[in-house]
């Protein structure tokens, strides 16, 4: 990917912030992106970012992609949360077997794919492939696609768990439209309900191939960026709009915390020595934050195209560094927030939907920083992990 892609994709990232911005009020009542967003990130390039060349997409390092996911959550968090999500699907696709990715791509390259990947519903071996039923919750963006990846694990006679990614088109399951909330609200991340549909074998993708780095899709997508593990760029895809959300939040408390008179002492906010130092804190914290990451992804790509299999110990260390960037970026949003003064709490107020928006982002399961620091530590102290999500 040459720099002028990178510099054309974050330009038109920039260029729609005030766009965003109009249009946030519109996207809280729809309760999910307007289309016009979703149009507007098609023109951009945004939703193929991680797609294929062979299949229309730009492949752009993983880097590029989450900075434009940042650029997109400094404006609209819910916009770029769905943007995150929904595009790292075609990087998954393109893991699977050749002939699920003609039935998706085949007739239309600019078909999208959501995603619920817990493993709530129900999945029966029969021959050629599986029957599934039961309701996924979270398939964020999903009124804006034709086909959803949904989790589950295959039954085994024994052996280890064989968790895959069933991935079925919009016919096969209905959506509950069951998305009120008071955080992220314009994602849409409703329930996807399914009952007792056929899902072939080449339409799933074994979670252990992509924590081997060996898939199918490998055959035809070979490029580095297919070769990094899954679980470190799909976590990333829902922890990185909480560093563009932190960006957005400190413009915000900067822009009111300069001209801000206390209704009390009658002093002026600027001049305080607390409101100084987050200000001072938080920047230079995002800062450390944007820096891990981007050397963290040079090095999976350096990896992957050497063909060198990256170790336990880097992975496990890296996913502590995804799940960790939520709970900094919340923790200086919040004091944000509290040193914003009271009128803060108005709906109005610049700080509200960030402060809102970062709780909902730290309550995906793939944000929690427990289950990562035991991994991190454990593997540290000779332990071995079984997480597939890394």
């Amino acid at each position: 990917m040459s720099d002028s892609v990178r510099d054309q994709l974050l330009a038109a990232a920039r260029e729609l912030q005030p766009v965003l911005r109009a249009r946030l009020k519109e996207t809280e009542q729809l309760r999910r992106l307007p289309d016009a967003t979703v149009a507007d990130f098609e023109a951009a390039g945004f939703w193929k970012m991680l797609q294929p060349t062979r299949w229309g997409g730009s492949e752009v390092h993983p880097n590029t992609f989450f900075d434009v996911q940042e650029t997109i959550a400094e404006a609209c968090p819910s916009s770029a949360w769905v943007l995150g999500v929904v595009a790292v699907h075609s990087w998954q696709l393109a893991l699977f077997d050749s002939e699920a990715q003609e039935e998706v791509w085949g007739a239309d390259r600019t078909v999208r794919i959501s995603s619920s990947y817990a493993p709530t519903g129900k999945v029966t071996r029969v021959e050629g492939g599986f029957r599934i039923s039961g309701r996924w919750s979270f398939s964020s963006g999903c009124d804006h696609c034709d086909w959803v990846f949904l989790g589950g694990f295959a039954p085994v006679e024994s052996g280890p768990p064989d968790m895959r990614t069933y991935l079925l088109p919009k016919s096969d399951y209905t959506i509950d439209d069951n998305w009120h909330t008071i955080a992220l609200q314009g994602t849409g991340s409703k329930d996807i309900v399914v009952d007792d549909v056929f899902v072939p074998e080449h339409r799933t993708h074994k979670m252990g191939d992509g924590f081997k780095c060996d898939s199918p899709g490998n055959a035809e997508n070979d490029a580095p960026l297919y070769r990094i593990p899954f679980g470190q760029i799909f976590v990333r895809s829902v922890s990185t709009t909480s560093i563009g959300i932190t960006r957005g939040a400190l413009a915000s408390y900067l822009e009111v915390t300069k001209d801000r008179v206390g209704a009390g002492d009658g002093k002026k906010a600027a001049a305080d020595p607390i409101a100084q130092e987050i200000a001072a804190r938080a920047a230079s914290a995002l800062d450390q934050i944007r820096l891990v990451r981007e050397r963290n992804f040079n090095a999976m790509m350096d990896a992957a195209a050497a063909g060198e299999r990256i170790g336990i110990e880097q992975r496990v260390a890296w996913r502590w560094d995804s799940s960790e960037t939520v709970s900094r970026c919340l923790a200086l949003v919040d004091e944000m927030f509290t040193l914003a003064g009271g009128r803060a709490i108005f709906t109005t107020h610049p700080l509200a939907r960030f402060f809102l928006d970062i709780h909902g982002a730290r309550a995906h399961y793939a944000n929690r920083p427990e289950a990562s620091s035991r991994n991190y530590g454990g593997v540290q102290l000779g332990m071995r992990t079984k997480d597939f999500f890394i």
